[in-house]
């Protein structure tokens, strides 16, 4: 009858500590891969509008020139 070797309390201490620490980077790593993704998204989003908006304007602007008035001369009071 062959007998599992025993594991001490401070290896399996050491082991589920090393585990949560790798479990909690394998988290954060995630976390921040979705950050990233959001991040990335927004300012796609926000190019569009962006550029949405400058092609607006462009097409607002009138195409064919308008009457322009003389400037305003402005007289000096004689003394």
């Amino acid at each position: 009858m062959s007998n599992p070797p025993r594991i001490s309390s401070a290896r399996r201490n050491a082991e589920a500590l090393l585990s949560s620490a790798q479990k909690r980077e394998s988290d954060l790593k995630l976390e921040q891969e979705r950050a990233k993704e959001e991040m990335a998204l927004k300012t796609a989003r926000l190019r569009e509008l962006r550029l949405a908006k400058e092609a607006a304007d462009r097409s607002a602007v009138p195409t064919k020139p308008t009457s322009q008035s003389r400037p305003k001369v402005r007289r000096s009071k004689q003394k």
